[in-house]
């Protein structure tokens, strides 16, 4: 069985040859990272913290990156047919899917939980794909898609479990170790697992620790580190509908048993914190997704406590949100 085999079935993590290579497809597709000093967020208790404003990205997200890696690998092989793509998603990975099979003019179809946010499901309108509601959570949408790629040969993409996705994902964090020399530890949300993998591979090549922010009711890498194994945990956040996934990926549980990561978990209450502290002292408005990698810096007790000195980057991956609640 060959490497890309055994990471695709979840054996092993990525590696960065996978992220490289990735990096090479996507140039010039998919917007570089910008970052931004945090002078004084978090009460000043980090050395040196910044941003990285990956909400700016197309379609608002990171998925941009691995679906383009995605659609163009499969171009390059001639793996892609006629009747086109399929994805289930809550939102963020349907939208990229559809921007980018739009842009190779590509037919996509999405299939999304009757939960997901109008905001997303009308944007992936505006990308012109056929958009399809099934069940309240991700898994349904995600068995209606299989059904769709089993019944109609289209081919079946995944919000975060492949590691083409994954590698496309991770191409952000080397944009990230450019821009932020001698950078001691990165902070990312984690739903599935698609970008942790990413961002994991790339920062063990450049000596960088990570830092796998969840949600305490959307905790699927942090229990299956506990467990040992992949495991089914409850989806009840305010960050689901787009960390909601039920489990996380094996490629991401071994990525998290590889390479230098600390698991932490955020309740809620810190996570609206977050997403209101990033709008009032910086003006940005994100999904609360993002918010939650942010919120392991804050308060009295923070999930994360830095070195002293240590230079931080925070990834805001997303921005698909109605921001009037964040309206005073």
């Amino acid at each position: 069985m060959s490497g890309a085999d055994r990471r695709s079935r979840g054996t092993m993590p990525l590696t960065h040859s996978d992220v490289k290579a990735a990096v090479e497809r996507v140039s010039g597709l998919v917007r570089p990272v910008t970052v931004a000093r945090a002078d004084g967020f978090a009460g000043g208790s980090v050395g040196e913290l910044w941003f990285a404003l990956e909400f700016m990205q197309h379609t608002g997200s990171f998925k941009a990156r691995g679906a383009q890696n995605f659609l163009l690998t499969h171009q390059e092989n001639g793996t892609l047919p006629p009747t086109g793509v399929t994805i289930a998603s809550g939102g963020n990975a349907g939208l990229a899917c559809a921007w980018a099979a739009r842009s190779q003019r590509v037919p996509a179809t999405v299939f999304v939980p009757t939960t997901a946010p109008k905001v997303k499901v009308d944007r992936l309108v505006s990308y012109g794909a056929d958009v399809r509601l099934a069940g309240a959570q991700y898994s349904d949408a995600l068995a209606a898609c299989h059904e769709f790629a089993d019944t109609t040969g289209a081919l079946l993409s995944h919000a975060y479990d492949n590691p083409l996705i994954a590698a496309g994902a991770g191409t952000l964090m080397t944009e990230i170790d450019r821009l932020v020399p001698d950078l001691g530890t990165v902070v990312v949300a984690v739903g599935g697992g698609g970008l942790f993998s990413g961002i994991a591979t790339a920062a063990d090549h450049s000596g960088i620790r990570v830092i796998a922010v969840e949600p305490a009711r959307c905790r699927a890498l942090n229990a299956a580190i506990r467990a040992g194994r992949v495991v089914d945990v409850e989806v009840d956040s305010v960050a689901a509908d787009s960390l909601g996934a039920r489990r996380v990926s094996e490629m991401a549980l071994a990525a998290a048993q590889h390479y230098d990561v600390e698991s932490v978990v955020v309740d809620d209450a810190e996570i609206v914190a977050a997403r209101r502290a990033l709008w009032e002292d910086h003006r940005v408005a994100v999904e609360h997704g993002a918010a939650t990698a942010v919120a392991a810096l804050l308060g009295d007790n923070p999930a994360f406590r830095p070195a002293q000195g240590e230079k931080v980057c925070v990834v805001l991956c997303g921005a698909n949100t109605d921001p009037s609640d964040l309206a005073r």
